[in-house]
């Protein structure tokens, strides 16, 4: 059959995303990930160097996703199939345009770990993110704040005359427009996907890119790559140069085999084919490759320990098998970014699909002749020539219109081309994708002013980039304006003016909650946390007088009604932060996160029997952050002397020297 694209609709158990946090995220970003400065003077010059681009100071202006449950229900998800004889491969365009499965027809198997619910859970940058099938992550180290967002999707004439499928969207952390396109070669069984990130600025930008898949564990899985050597990362936070496949008296390529969740970035020489594969007992699996753009090949896993399982079994549904990640990006570890030139464009071609090897030398003793086995298997299926060659014939495709319409992403991109001007050919940002979040900012654009507010809602999105910014200074001042500027002063770096912006706004506004959490957050960043308990109580109370029960209200009430708690019992004010808790409201104090601030503050207020009833009555935490164990140790800690139960452990290693268990 040629190859054909088709809508379909997939339907899952699901829990739902749930309404953005309208509170800006002003603060700094929680990185699990990040090299201490001591071991980075020792790595090569060249890693060290790409280690120095500074991380985002904050998610902004992308808002958090973390108002999503654990109660699942059936839900239809938009999808779109590639399909030929040997291959079927579902995309799910709504959620990052994630690979939800590669199915191989000929065999009848799965090659991904297809997660059978869709459960979000804390790892992204700005919160939700879920498990399962092929991600892409730009932006920043970590997954990606698209990784739950739509997608534009169109259908694109392919390279070989077929039918191919563009994804594409505009990246609000680098400010970086890219495109991922998936076509499958008639009568091949692997999945094609170029790749391009393009800097329309004139100035170079820090670029990132790792592709993440998901593959099934089983005891006898077993990872392979064209390297001799790993950098090891663990939740030490130490990269260590390490041996491949032994290390510490055990075979890492087998991911049961490590008992802590770690990182094994693999250290692949400049001219060897760029290649990673998982394996089964039967020395079947899947393998990606690429061109050479993309070096880096990594493998994640969870562990065999009580932690690791603890955190798959969160992830999906009882029963579901487990999974590792075989992953492929632009530099060798995570930990760096490459510099994309003003008017650059970066691309490369990654190919997925089905490899049968001899399984006797795949899991044989000699680690070489496993990988020369992998290697040669893969170059009778599809050599590393065919790879290159397919590249140059995408990339005279790369630039050509869509033809059909299947989905749509975000405004932000329109506004972005509607404010430089700037021609992306293949990628068409439409006027018509502009919504009610962009539009106060193309008023902007074309008045010099923000509108007033309508209805009284919580204020929308900012914008932090520096035109946009400089747009807000010249603006007339009004509070909604002084709010914005503060934000984007406060993103650059520029607080003291963030604050004296938010603080002209304050005595001008009749809405005075979200200047006032700004503040509040100021103050807790500079040290002085009883002025910011007094201003989120103050900016708590005014929204309780303003607040409706429709819109993002109830979200507003939730997030700055847990900060507000927080502040205040950090403060030692128990009393108020009862006051603000019995103005939730019951959906809201039902919820798990809230459970475990209610304990916190039945502890507060001398009540320890109380708050150990909640956690015996139990409760999950549905934004519980990758290595957040800690609260809910801590708080367990003081309630008793008693071991945490099970249920409340996601420790994924043991308490570290004078450390707490993450």
């Amino acid at each position: 059959m040629a190859t054909t694209v088709r809508r379909t609709v997939l339907t899952l158990p699901a829990a739902p995303l749930g309404p953005a946090n309208p509170l800006p995220a002003l603060r700094p970003l929680t990185r699990l990930h990040t090299v201490d400065e001591r071991v980075r003077a020792e790595l090569p010059r060249d890693m060290a160097r790409q280690m120095e681009c500074p991380p985002p100071r904050t998610v902004l202006p992308v808002r958090l996703l973390d108002g999503y449950g654990r109660d699942r229900a059936p839900a239809d998800l938009d999808a779109l199939v590639i399909e030929n004889d040997l291959l079927r491969v579902t995309v799910l365009p709504s959620l990052g345009g994630r690979v939800h499965s590669l199915y191989h027809r000929p065999t009848g198997r799965e090659l991904l770990y297809r997660n059978p619910v869709l459960q979000p859970a804390a790892f992204a940058l700005n919160g939700a993110w879920f498990s399962g099938g092929i991600e892409w992550n730009i932006g920043s180290t970590g997954h990606s704040t698209l990784t739950a967002a739509p997608l534009h999707a169109a259908v694109v004439p392919a390279p070989d005359g077929g039918e191919m499928v563009r994804l594409w969207e505009w990246e609000r952390l680098r400010d970086l427009p890219f495109q991922i396109d998936l076509w499958l070669p008639e009568d091949s069984a692997f999945l094609h996907v170029g790749i391009r990130i393009r800097n329309p600025h004139e100035r170079a930008v820090p670029v990132y890119w790792w592709s993440n898949t998901a593959v099934e564990e089983h005891p006898a899985t077993r990872v392979l790559a064209p390297a001799d050597e790993a950098w090891h990362f663990g939740y030490d936070r130490a990269l260590k140069r390490v041996p491949v496949p032994d290390y510490r008296g055990e075979d890492r390529t087998y991911p049961q085999r490590g008992e802590h969740p770690a990182d094994y970035f693999y250290e692949i020489d400049a001219g060897t084919r760029k290649w990673i594969a998982a394996l089964d007992g039967s020395g079947r699996g899947l393998v990606q490759t690429s061109t050479d753009a993309l070096r880096g090949r990594k493998l994640f896993l969870w562990g065999s320990g009580r932690g690791g399982r603890r955190w798959q079994r969160w992830l999906t549904e009882p029963g579901t098998t487990g999974y590792a990640e075989i992953q492929a990006g632009l530099a060798r570890t995570q930990f760096e970014h490459l510099r994309l030139a003003e008017g650059a464009e970066l691309g490369w071609l990654e190919c997925y699909g089905p490899l049968a090897a001899d399984s006797g030398t795949v899991h044989g003793n000699t680690w070489a002749a496993a990988c020369a086995e992998v290697e040669s298997a893969l170059a009778a299926v599809l050599p590393r020539r065919a790879v290159e060659e397919a590249h140059r014939a995408w990339l005279a495709t790369a630039d050509t219109a869509p033809v059909r319409t299947l989905a749509t992403g975000s405004g932000w991109g329109a506004l972005e081309q509607l404010r430089s001007g700037t021609e992306l050919p293949g990628t068409p940002f439409d006027m018509s994708t502009l919504g009610e979040e962009q539009r106060p900012w193309r008023d902007l654009l074309t008045t010099g002013a923000l509108p007033a507010p309508g209805a009284v809602s919580p204020p929308g999105p900012s914008l932090v980039a520096p035109y946009w910014r400089d747009m807000l200074e010249t603006a007339p001042a009004d509070p909604l304006t002084e709010y914005h500027l503060g934000v984007a002063q406060w993103h650059a770096g520029d607080r003291a003016q963030a604050v004296r912006s938010w603080e002209r706004g304050l005595a001008l506004a009749s809405s005075r909650w979200p200047l006032l959490r700004c503040l509040a957050v100021a103050d807790e960043e500079d040290g002085h946390p009883r002025r910011a308990a007094d201003r989120h109580l103050a900016a708590f109370d005014d929204l309780c007088r303003e607040r409706r029960e429709d819109g993002a209200w109830p979200a507003a009430t939730a997030a700055l009604g847990r900060e507000a708690i927080e502040a205040l019992l950090h403060a030692g004010r128990a009393a108020d932060a009862r006051s603000v808790w019995l103005r939730l409201g019951a959906g809201i104090q039902r919820r798990g996160r809230f459970a475990l601030l209610h304990a916190r503050l039945l502890l507060a207020e001398g009540h320890p029997e109380r708050a150990r009833a909640v956690f015996e009555e139990g409760f999950e935490v549905p934004d519980l952050r990758e290595g957040g164990a800690r609260e809910l140790v801590e708080v367990w800690s003081a309630l008793t002397d008693d071991p945490l139960p099970e249920a409340y452990d996601y420790r994924t290693q043991e308490t570290p020297a004078g450390g707490t268990p993450r």
